[in-house]
């Protein structure tokens, strides 16, 4: 019988402690308390430290939505078919997690702390099939303003990231699973519409320096 996996539950521990908290106010021996390990040292231990940490739960999430994320977007003509390449398997997945999962609020806090989106350009998890759906959807809305078509772009992460953490939220308090199914068909629809929009005056996001 395979052993179980020491880090499994300091995962899961500091997944719901980042979700309700945010990332930087939470101390690697709270996680380690949650987690139910006497040892405090153990983010450390078995991770090398609270990079190491963050690192193994984004790419946690990576290989569990990237297969499909490949597969859907292998198959798409469209650019609706590159944005349900991008929705579907992240909605799929948090539709696997247990009621109440924290998966969906960690994400939108990690987008939201500086720290954590430069160790997530800086990590080893590689994030490929988004940038190339990304680029796809780009490609396909030529005849519009490449400066709006990529400030959607952008405002599309944090608005599906916002959007399956609320539902997340909601859940919890209703004690209800979430409709993730239906949360992806209106996803997909909703960022569907917003990139392919008619353009009535140009924008040029700033982007961050650094």
């Amino acid at each position: 019988m395979p052993r179980p996996d020491a880090r499994l539950p300091l995962l899961d521990a500091a997944e719901r402690l980042f979700a309700e908290r945010g990332v930087p106010t939470v101390s690697d021996r709270q996680i380690a308390e949650a987690a139910g390990n006497s040892n405090h040292s153990a983010v450390r231990y078995y991770f090398g430290g609270r990079a190491g940490l963050v690192e193994a739960l984004l790419e946690r999430h990576h290989e569990a939505v990237e297969p499909a994320r490949q597969r859907m977007f292998a198959q798409s003509d469209s650019v609706l078919g590159d944005v349900r390449a991008l929705v579907i398997p992240l909605t799929d997945t948090l539709a696997t997690l247990p009621t109440p999962s924290w998966r969906a609020r960690f994400l939108r806090q990690a987008l939201n702390d500086p720290a954590t989106t430069e160790l997530m350009r800086a990590s080893g998890v590689e994030f490929h099939t988004p940038a190339r759906i990304v680029a796809s959807v780009t490609s396909r809305l030529a005849h519009l303003d490449r400066g709006v078509v990529e400030a959607r772009a952008r405002m599309t992460v944090h608005l599906v990231s916002a959007t399956c953490a609320e539902i997340e939220e909601r859940s919890q308090a209703s004690g209800e699973p979430p409709p993730w199914s239906d949360v992806g068909g209106f996803l997909c629809d909703a960022v569907g519409g917003l990139l392919q929009a008619p353009v009535t005056a140009t924008f040029r996001a700033p982007t961050s320096s650094g």
